[in-house]
């Protein structure tokens, strides 16, 4: 009886150590996050360089000039960059648009250290992705620039200054803004996609295809990037109010504590 109790675990246990092995060393495809290296011509490769250096450039005049004034900003810009890269190397695979889906922090980025900033940030992180995970590619850096960097940081900014302008609840606003920049982000992969591989007259069609196909994964993970931004909003003016003060993101206490006290800064 002993024998018999002893040999049925071990056949258990081969068979658990073989489905194992063939599991790791089955090969499985991988699918690089953001616009993969090698996928977009290299003339359109080029051509999102050109457009990003303008907005770098002066994302590296603002980083000297704020750090002066205020002291805090670079270990800020330091733990905006951190998030930034470890947010956005999340990948979920979206084989058919070529490229993966994955939240870009972008949007709340730009707005607490503005989306010049935001955009050298982002900048940095694609390229230490780019270069040591495989997420990316060196050949498109420029257009993942300017789908996270640029048209990310610049929309979640952009809507959460109209929507404090219209006395909206900081918290709300950092929602939208987190919301936006994550679904621009992704419109802006899909057009430089569809800009670089369709053919005359077929760019509307692969355009709305690759954006579709964005779609099931996309549009959960920018509502949830928008708590996450609105919560981590409403920590850091908790914790830190006076950072944003300096930054001109929110203005001094009127009369009561809580995040509904503040108004942004014009």
């Amino acid at each position: 009886m002993r024998d018999k109790e002893t040999k049925v675990p071990n056949r258990y246990l081969v068979v658990l150590v073989f489905t194992v092995f063939i599991t790791v060393a089955v090969p499985t495809p991988a699918y690089a996050m953001h616009i993969s290296e090698g996928i977009l011509p290299l003339p359109w490769a080029g051509l999102w360089y050109l457009v990003t250096i303008p907005f770098i450039a002066k994302g590296l005049l603002e980083i000297k000039k704020k750090s002066r004034q205020v002291p805090a900003f670079v270990p800020l810009i330091g733990m905006v960059s951190a998030a930034i890269f470890i947010v956005s190397a999340m990948p979920i695979p979206v084989p058919t648009a070529g490229t993966c889906s994955h939240p870009a922090a972008t949007g709340l980025a730009a707005v607490l250290v503005g989306p010049f900033v935001t955009v050298v940030a982002a900048s940095v992180s694609l390229l230490i992705q780019a270069l040591f995970l495989a997420h990316g590619g060196i050949t498109t850096w420029g257009a993942n620039i300017f789908s996270m960097g640029v048209a990310g940081a610049f929309s979640g900014y952009f809507i959460f200054k109209v929507l404090t302008k219209l006395k909206l609840p900081l918290p709300m606003a950092a929602f939208m803004a987190g919301l936006v920049s994550d679904w621009v982000t992704y419109t802006a992969t899909s057009f430089e996609l569809a800009m670089g591989l369709g053919s005359k007259g077929q760019f509307f069609g692969m355009f709305k295809a690759i954006l579709v196909a964005f779609i099931p994964t996309q549009l959960p993970i920018g509502i949830l990037e928008g708590f996450a931004a609105a919560g981590f909003f409403v920590f850091v003016m908790n914790r830190r109010p006076d950072i944003l003060i300096r930054l001109g993101v929110i203005s001094e206490k009127t009369d009561s504590p809580g995040y509904e006290v503040y108004e942004k800064a014009t």
